[in-house]
């Protein structure tokens, strides 16, 4: 309610439409996967509850982030590290696992806070040598419960053209809120009547399931991942090597749809949004009346 003198009008707030960075799909370590697409994010905006360091949280699609930096209470796994403060336009990563951390480029996820609420993508497997830190168990299985978020999960999203077969890897409830966005968002350049309607369950045993080295784009705190069947990123397996540049034969409209409408509308724990608070009428009139009598002196 708009009270005159009192309180502001109530602004309205549209969500933006558009792609997401402006990044090359060059083969330079650190380099992001793709350019803007052009398409809309104009999907409805959806909230999911997740439980994070014995509390639970609100995540929102195409939300803005920015909640309040805590540390983690004794107690708790991860007791100590920080949790929380990161905003949207903190989102996109690189092809590194250990990239989409706010202010730390680093490879690799060992010991690190969690900016986002989500813990960061937990491969499987057991890697050798340079390799290992993409199978770091720090953070369980991928079928560890105790991920914000649920189990870790993938969809799968094949171009329309029929040059290449993408997936998005996260936790379950990450999943299933982008596979309405992607297939909305992306229908003119995905096959989506062969695209996942449903997350699949994340079997890192299965030679079908995803690999780290498949990976074109991390996001989140390297929580999400866009991966790509066909493609091996050998810097991602040994270190002082540059990432593999993406094949030409990958459909660069599929990607850049799904890169960009990732980077917006993947969920994110939101600040708590001010409020104006609506003054009791009583109040409104009593402050009217005193006003009026001072205009008499």
């Amino acid at each position: 309610m708009y009270v005159p003198f009192i309180s502001q009008r109530t602004r309205k707030v549209y969500r933006r439409k558009g792609g997401g960075k402006g990044s090359s799909s060059g083969g330079g370590k650190g380099s992001s996967s793709s350019g803007s697409s052009g398409s809309s994010s104009s999907g409805s905006t959806r909230s999911q509850s997740i439980s994070s360091s014995g509390s639970s949280k609100q995540a929102t699609s195409y939300g803005k982030g920015g909640s309040a930096v805590s540390t983690i209470p004794s107690g708790q796994l991860f007791a100590g590290r920080s949790q929380g403060g990161g905003t949207r336009d903190q989102v996109m990563g690189t092809r590194t696992y250990g990239s989409g951390y706010p202010g730390n480029p680093s490879r690799g996820v060992a010991g690190l806070g969690f900016p986002f609420y989500y813990w960061p993508l937990a491969w499987g497997g057991i890697g050798l040598g340079s390799a290992a830190y993409l199978h770091n168990n720090e953070y369980g299985r991928p079928d560890n419960s105790s991920r914000p978020g649920g189990v870790m999960t993938y969809a799968t999203f094949p171009a329309i053209s029929g040059n290449a077969t993408f997936h998005v890897v996260a936790d379950n409830e990450t999943v299933t809120s982008l596979i309405t966005d992607l297939t909305s968002n992306c229908s003119s350049v995905i096959n989506t009547s062969s695209s996942s309607s449903a997350p699949i369950s994340f079997n890192d045993s299965d030679s079908s399931t995803p690999k780290p080295e498949q990976s074109v784009q991390y996001y989140r705190a390297s929580t999400v991942a866009l991966t790509v069947d066909g493609y091996n990123n050998t810097g991602a397996l040994q270190n002082d090597t540059s990432d593999t540049t993406i094949p030409s034969w990958v459909d660069t409209n599929a990607l850049n749809c799904l890169n960009s409408t990732i980077d917006v509308a993947a969920p994110l724990v939101d600040g708590v949004a001010q409020q104006w608070i609506v003054p009791n009428i009583g109040l409104v009139a009593l402050f009217w009346v005193f006003y009026h009598l001072c205009s008499f002196f």
